[in-house]
């Protein structure tokens, strides 16, 4: 720890402006891989096949139950489209391709930062640098001779640690922004083909059972009412 801040002092000021920027994209890092990896990781293949064995039951009501477990992208798309189940075939399209539409941002959210840190990074980075080396050459001109070759070598010094940490930072960022990415086109992948899968079953399922859809106006009222006459 002592050799990390020894180096960060000796970059200057814009040393620790580029630890906020290593922070972020850690904390960035961290966070996406979580999400990949274990809140929106679902095995759809076998939640299609419990979905399918329920509705076949006509158990929708426990499918939607197993769907509100958690928020996973895919378990909002397959509870999207069974609450709709009674309401008809458009009905089940229209909630599975609007649920779609609202999960896939959540599935890239805050992977593109990453990109535009490791460029913010390298440019503070330069920054520094050209300061570094601007403090260096000025010293050589109006300093003691003593302590010229110090201050020159202090000057290149900063100059470097601000490049070195500058390009670390780049490096981390567009390494996990390559894997993270890669992630996040494969889990929506998965998610546009469960939900092709799930809207051709429901839809299917609907087909073959005509008296779950929802039931006629007249149907629906209430006890005792009479129905409005047909007009001649």
């Amino acid at each position: 720890m002592q050799g990390l801040a020894k180096f960060i002092h000796e970059g200057g000021m814009f040393m620790y402006i580029n630890m906020v920027f290593l922070v972020t994209v850690l904390a960035v890092v961290v966070e996406r891989f979580i999400f990949l990896l274990f809140k929106g990781q679902i095995n759809a293949k076998g939640l299609l096949e419990q979905l399918r064995k329920l509705i076949q039951a006509n158990n929708v009501d426990r499918a939607i139950r197993l769907c509100g477990s958690t928020n996973a992208p895919l378990l909002r798309v397959a509870k999207s489209g069974l609450v709709q189940v009674h309401r008809g075939e458009e009905a089940i399209s229209n909630a599975v391709e609007e649920a779609l539409v609202e999960t896939t941002p959540d599935v890239k959210k805050r992977i593109p930062s990453l990109w535009s840190l490791a460029n913010i990074a390298t440019l503070v980075g330069l920054l520094g640098t050209v300061l570094g080396l601007i403090r260096a050459f000025g010293a050589v001109g109006g300093a003691d001779p003593a302590k010229r070759q110090e201050m020159l070598a202090n000057g290149i010094s900063e100059a470097l640690h601000n490049t070195a940490l500058g390009l670390s930072i780049a490096v981390i960022a567009i390494f996990f922004h390559l894997i993270l990415s890669g992630m996040a086109k494969k889990l929506v992948a998965d998610l546009e083909s469960f939900s092709m899968k799930l809207e051709n079953f429901l839809v299917l399922h609907v087909r073959g059972n005509p008296g779950i859809q929802a039931p006629s106006p007249a149907a629906s009222a209430p006890m005792g009412a009479t129905p409005a006459p047909a007009r001649k």
